[in-house]
């Protein structure tokens, strides 16, 4: 297998901004600054050449400054994952805005934290709809960071949209503590009979119970998602520093490794490089 594109990480200072969703004392271990130079040498122990650096808040600011770090860091960063208001009547001109700063090259998709929307149906919305299509206009690929329950929503968007690639972080966050599997399933199933929609194994172990998680409790949930969308359309993603909550990078990524070694050396490729190079063009 070649180099590992790890399709999903963050990084995030206090000093700049809060990260006002790190609460309580389950998440006080990564209440603290994340940097690029931090994350370098476990992604090169692993084998990682090139990663996506995924936004974590919503506020205008904080894409400009990825695109930045990017721009900085073209040894470790291949794309920036940013955010922008997508129900705004100027969103295709902040897209292009965005192009244009300091390692705009570098934008390959936007996403939303649709996870916190009251409104089940947001991504179906008017002003959204307009939004969606202005990045795909802009060539970009949407993240869709949900839960659940409003997966059935992503297809309906997803439908809509045949010409923007959506891309889903972390399987749609199934209830893999709970071990529940079926609704679920059915769920990523109809997602996945889209052609446009691709989807990252990512944050799986935060999804389990932190503490007994094991490869084989994520083997129904990472099987289920092989199935549904095949190596042509998954990606691997650490969700680095989340996933420390669990396990660390190198447990991360050995732990994908094993689910998908079943996979031919060509398949494991493409999972591990070749989809994300693909949908975020990069």
């Amino acid at each position: 297998m070649t180099g590992v594109i790890d399709a999903h990480h963050h990084v995030w200072d206090l000093s700049v901004r809060d990260q006002d969703w790190i609460t309580g004392p389950e998440l006080a271990p990564i209440r603290r600054d994340f940097a690029l130079d931090d994350l370098a040498p476990e992604a090169r122990a692993a084998g990682v050449t090139g990663t996506v650096l995924v936004q974590t808040v919503t506020v205008p600011e904080e894409t400009p400054e990825l695109l930045a770090l990017a721009a900085a860091r073209p040894d470790l960063v291949a794309g920036v994952v940013g955010w922008t208001d997508l129900t705004a009547p100027d969103v295709a001109d902040e897209l292009a805005r965005l192009r244009q700063l300091p390692g705009g090259e570098r934008l390959v998709g936007i996403r939303h934290q649709v996870q916190g929307e009251p409104d089940p149906e947001w991504l179906l919305r008017p002003d959204v709809h307009r939004g969606l299509s202005a990045v795909a206009a802009a060539g970009l690929a949407y993240d869709l960071v949900v839960l659940d329950h409003q997966l059935d929503a992503c297809a309906r968007a997803a439908a809509e949209h045949p010409q923007l690639t959506f891309v889903l972080d972390h399987l749609g966050k199934p209830p893999i503590a709970a071990g529940e599997h079926g609704p679920w399933a059915g769920r990523l199933a109809a997602l996945a009979a889209l052609p446009n929609t691709a989807a990252k194994l990512s944050g799986l172990v935060t999804e389990a119970d932190w503490t007994t998680w094991t490869p084989d409790v994520l083997r129904p949930y990472v099987d289920t998602a092989l199935d549904a969308f095949g190596p042509d359309r998954l990606m691997f993603g650490s969700d680095w520093p989340v996933c420390t909550l669990a396990a660390s990078y190198g447990e991360v990524i050995g732990a994908a490794r094993e689910l998908t070694s079943r996979l031919s050396p060509g398949e494991r490729t493409r999972l591990f490089s070749g989809t994300a190079a693909r949908v975020y063009r990069m």
